[in-house]
């Protein structure tokens, strides 16, 4: 009898199932109601008192043996079989999926927001197709006045007096007339204009347009909101000059530049030698403005800014053609995926 054993621990030490119906024969025989182990369990009562010893332990030695192979077994042909039902879905990509980027004009725009965020100022959005009083008249801006024609603009045809806004003013007039003062916000967007297509000039660009209204606003509080921008956007030592302009809108005007980061005002070609880079425009809010949009010029004051977005950033990632901004080069844009 312990032989018998003997050789049947060796049988299963040796068995290889090559199908998961080999596998399941071979547990049957063994481990069954009527298999190897169970007539030999039974057997066990005929066995002399003297031999029980030895055929126990080998009895018992065959059951771990024949349980740990029939284990093994059901494990590797079960995984096969999962492997073989796993359904293969057909909306996956053949290659890995690339992670995508943020464009640079929408990172730029989103920084430019928190900082002027932090200094109170809410945004302010508003439509794209406006009429002539929003874009223009409200803006200091009537008909046949020649500084329309600074701005080449898109009208539709069929109405003339609707158009595509030449800048983001338009939403500032809209939030004058709805809200009261004291304000604080800025409207950044999108905006037209019909000029020709170069490395420096789009007929679609992005801006950001700051607006504060309350009493006893001055030209000092305008210069030293613009000063703690550069700095903040353009680092602790940045400069600013301001230069006498003109806007229709504001009263006075300027022209802010900033010290060239570049070259730490030193001169080079991105700032053609000067040490100084323009990067917006502002002014005092005139009063025939105020008026228009409700708002009484004698109680409240204010001061306006505006700056291109595709400007700010060409400065901060030195971009030397403003076309890339909208080519969606996947070359151009993975430059960014860090900043």
């Amino acid at each position: 009898m312990l032989k018998q054993i003997e050789e049947h621990i060796i049988e299963v030490e040796k068995f290889e199932a090559d199908s998961i119906e080999s596998a399941e024969h071979f547990r049957i025989k063994y481990l069954g109601k009527k298999g190897v182990l169970n007539d030999l369990f039974l057997a066990f009562k005929n066995v002399p008192n003297e031999e029980k010893k030895a055929f126990g332990q080998a009895l018992n030695k065959l059951k771990i043996k024949a349980q740990e192979k029939v284990d093994a077994l059901q494990k590797h042909f079960g995984d096969k079989e999962d492997q073989g039902n796993r359904k293969i879905d057909l909306t996956m990509s053949a290659e890995p999926l690339r992670l995508g980027t943020r464009h640079p004009l929408s990172i730029v725009k989103n920084d430019i927001i928190e900082i002027f965020s932090r200094l109170g100022f809410t945004i302010s959005e508003g439509p794209e197709i406006e009429d002539d009083w929003h874009n223009f008249s409200a803006l200091n801006l009537p008909e046949e006045h020649p500084a329309r024609d600074m701005q080449d603009t898109f009208f539709i045809q069929r109405n003339p007096d609707t158009l595509l806004r030449t800048h983001t003013s338009s939403v500032q007039v809209r939030f004058m007339e709805k809200n009261d003062a004291p304000i604080r916000t800025i409207s950044p967007g999108r905006v037209f204009r019909n000029e020709a297509i170069s490395a420096r000039a789009h007929c679609i660009f992005h801006q950001i347009e700051g607006l504060y209204i309350d009493e006893n606003v001055s030209f000092a509080d305008l210069k030293q909101t613009l000063l703690h921008f550069a700095q903040e956007f353009f680092g602790k030592e940045t400069k600013i000059r301001l230069r006498p302009s003109y806007f229709p809108f504001t009263e006075p005007s300027a022209e802010v530049d900033i010290s060239c980061n570049i070259c730490k005002g030193k001169g080079c070609n991105i700032c053609k030698y000067s040490g100084w880079v323009e990067i917006l425009g502002c002014g005092m809010v005139d009063p025939n403005v105020l008026d228009n949009c409700g708002i009484d010029s004698k109680k409240y004051s204010g001061f306006a800014f505006g700056m291109g977005i595709e400007r700010i950033t060409m400065l901060k990632y030195q971009v030397k053609d403003l076309r890339l901004f909208f080519e969606n080069d996947i070359r151009f844009l993975e430059q960014f995926k860090h900043a």
